[in-house]
């Protein structure tokens, strides 16, 4: 059995944080490499829609279920060694999309390439295992940043790529990309010297697996199968129902693959409630504002923009994510976490204020999605702070990789719901109309407020947690704590 060993601390910070940020840009950039594409994949594919629409919905599908797995494997076996595993398996997952001439084999390299999120919550626990305390926050909330960013800059880069070249180059490209990422991972990221004890459960993956994948499918299909249609209510009550056997078979176990006892300890809880809502916040924006940008204007609040000019329109938000990051940590460390994720629950309903108020020119989107950005920035990088001090150095991977899995599930919740009433508003007319997109609008406010709310309910840190604060110089829950530099 493995034992905890002292972690080490590297001497030169800067190329490690550099590498995992880029790493966990690379995985977001998965997301939206398709995008440009996604319209013609049944005529390049020769395949049905419905079908198509795999190629976005595995992606999301794969990156939820090993975010977690992957959290809990990296703290048993190795952060680096299960980095490299999900970097190797974006390799062959690209490699076998770039070569696809059916729709088969695509969806098997996307669901691949899905597997590469699972490297964000291990990055964050790598940068607590080898940095010195004092850098953590500030690093962290740069790789925290970095999705976000990698998702923003994407879009243009892939819709330029398409639009330049055949459709198999955004993976050729995305193959390269990974080959580079992987070496450096090999050769700038240290080694492992603590890991969890006990061993790997098994049923418990496979539990987790299933029940997480009928309820994604029930929600990112719902609009296509229909509510209330058999296949939809199958898949979303057999699910929950699955995962509330798996909670209960988790409970009886010694090393659970998901440690329910810790998540629900009230910081890690409140937190990863707050990062579901959050999640749902964000991902509102990233459906409603391109479509608005595109829409015709024909339509009386369209842009009509082409989609390399919607990706330059909403790349700053990334930048700003970016910028946020050492705000973010200064934030934590002198206002405390708690205080973090609530101002970012503030600046986010900010822009979806504005946008109720106004969102028929160019700059109106742009400052909004800027303003979403950096409510975002600084929300995820508060959350795995507030997570990390709630619990051991050898169970960061896992309870990171469950908090990324609450953001997952807002952001699926948010495709879903932004999804069907932009349908509904759009019975009868040949787009959605201004007011579906009011409703949105509302509807992602509300979630936002929910969000602070829910961080106003993030409780002080009990006394048995001030030894993790100790040893690990990082801020538990909502203390204040000493500046950052």
């Amino acid at each position: 059995m493995k034992t905890a060993q002292p972690a080490t601390t590297v001497r030169r910070s800067w190329p490690l944080i550099a590498v995992l940020a880029v790493t966990g840009a690379c995985a977001s950039f998965m997301f939206t490499l398709v995008v440009p594409i996604q319209a013609q994949l049944p005529e390049l594919l020769n395949a049905p829609r419905e079908a198509t629409a795999w190629v976005v919905t595995i992606t999301l599908l794969t990156s939820a279920v090993v975010t977690p797995i992957s959290g809990r494997l990296g703290d048993l076996l190795g952060k680096r060694k299960i980095i490299l595993v999900l970097l190797l398996a974006l390799i062959v997952g690209n490699v076998l999309a770039a070569a696809s001439t059916n729709l088969t084999v695509l969806l098997v390299g996307r669901a691949l390439q899905g597997l590469m999120t699972g490297v964000i919550p291990l990055g964050i626990a790598v940068l607590r295992d080898h940095l010195p305390a004092k850098r953590v926050g500030g690093a962290v909330a740069l790789i925290s940043a970095s999705f976000g960013f990698g998702a923003a800059l994407g879009l243009p880069i892939s819709s330029f790529i398409a639009d330049s070249l055949d459709w198999h180059a955004l993976f050729w490209t995305a193959t390269v990309l990974g080959v580079v990422l992987f070496a450096l991972v090999a050769w700038i990221v240290p080694k492992d010297t603590e890991f969890a004890a006990g061993r790997f459960d098994y049923v418990g993956a496979v539990g987790l697996s299933i029940a997480l994948s009928a309820i994604l499918v029930a929600v990112a299909q719902g609009n296509a199968w229909g509510w209330s249609s058999p296949a939809t209510l199958i898949l979303g009550i057999g699910g929950v129902l699955v995962l509330l056997a798996w909670g209960a078979f988790e409970l009886r176990l010694k090393d659970p693959v998901v440690d329910l006892r810790v998540a629900a300890r009230p910081a890690v809880l409140m937190t990863n409630l707050a990062s579901i809502a959050l999640g749902f916040a964000f991902f509102s924006s990233a459906v409603l504002f391109p479509q608005i940008l595109q829409l015709p204007t024909s339509t009386g609040f369209g842009l009509g923009q082409t989609l390399i000019t919607i990706g330059l329109i909403l790349a700053p938000a990334g930048l700003v994510q970016i910028a946020m990051a050492p705000v973010a940590a200064r934030l934590n460390g002198t206002v405390g976490g708690r205080a973090t994720l609530v101002l970012s629950a503030v600046v986010i309903a900010f822009a979806y204020v504005l946008a109720l108020l106004a969102s028929t020119e160019i700059w109106h989107i742009l400052l909004a999605n800027a303003l979403v950005g950096a409510g975002i920035g600084i929300g995820y990088s508060a959350m795995p702070m507030l997570i990390m001090g709630a619990v051991k150095p050898t169970e960061t991977g896992a309870a990171n990789g469950l908090n990324s899995l609450m953001r997952a599930l807002g952001t699926s919740s948010a495709a879903a719901v932004m999804g069907a009433i932009l349908a509904a508003s759009s019975a009868g007319h040949s787009a959605p109309t201004a007011a579906g997109f009011q409703l949105g609008f509302a509807i992602a406010l509300g979630a936002t407020v929910l969000a602070g709310a829910l961080a106003l309910c993030i409780p002080r840190p009990q006394p048995e947690e001030a030894h993790i604060v100790e040893l690990t110089g990082i801020q538990s829950a909502s203390e204040p704590g000493p500046s950052q530099p």
